[in-house]
This record gives structure tokens, C-alpha cells and sequence, in this order.
């Protein structure tokens, strides 16, 4: 099992970011995958979820409304279409399956 992140980067407060999951070694269209984070000086904290078939999505409440997970199956990714972001989103983001995680992308919500 292989999870690749990337589209972590530098935000300010308020904008956006994207990022993307690349999956591979496994069946991806019949995993259920997650997105968790931990920040500085924090324990790692779920994030938001999405069932294999993309039909189930769950949120932390400090992301319900701002973040959207989303997956295509066809490409074996998924995402995290991250709005309205804010300094305490600052945070390594965790792609994850199962006790399988990715080596994580930093995000830096900053002025």
C-alpha cells in the first residue's frame, strides 16, 4: 500500500487549497479513505472520510462546511477541497487507509 499527498503549500487566511491523495497497491474503488491532521503540539485528529462508492462523506465539526472530501476512482485518488481556511487549520494532513498512512503535506495558514 502506497498514499502520496500533495497539494500542501503556504495560505492565508481565508483562501483555499487542494490536495490530492494518490493510491496504489491496493483495490482503491473498495476502500473507504480518510483524511486526518495533526498540528503543532497537537495529537493527530480525524478530518473527514468518504465511503468507496464517494455516496458517504463525514466531516470533524472544526472542517463541516469549509472542507469537502471527494475521490475518483478512475485516477485512484482522493481529495480534500480545503475554503474558508484559518490559522488553526495549520497542520500536517494525513491521507489514510486502515493503519496505513501516507508521509503527510503541510499546510500553512499564515498572514
Amino acid at each position: 500500500v502506497q498514499l502520496v499527498e500533495s497539494g500542501g503549500g503556504l495560505a492565508q487566511p481565508g483562501g483555499s487549497l487542494r490536495l490530492s491523495c494518490a493510491a496504489s497497491g491496493f483495490t482503491f474503488s473498495s476502500a473507504d479513505m480518510s483524511w486526518a491532521r495533526q498540528g503543532p503540539g497537537k495529537e493527530r485528529e480525524f478530518v473527514a472520510a468518504i465511503s468507496w462508492s464517494g455516496r458517504e462523506e463525514y466531516y470533524a465539526d472544526s472542517v463541516k462546511d469549509r472542507f469537502t472530501i471527494s475521490r475518483d476512482n478512475a485516477k485512484n485518488t482522493v481529495y480534500l477541497q480545503m475554503n474558508s481556511l484559518k490559522p488553526e487549520d495549520t497542520a500536517v494532513y494525513y491521507c489514510n487507509l486502515g493503519v496505513y498512512w501516507g508521509q503527510g503535506t503541510l499546510v500553512t495558514v499564515s498572514e
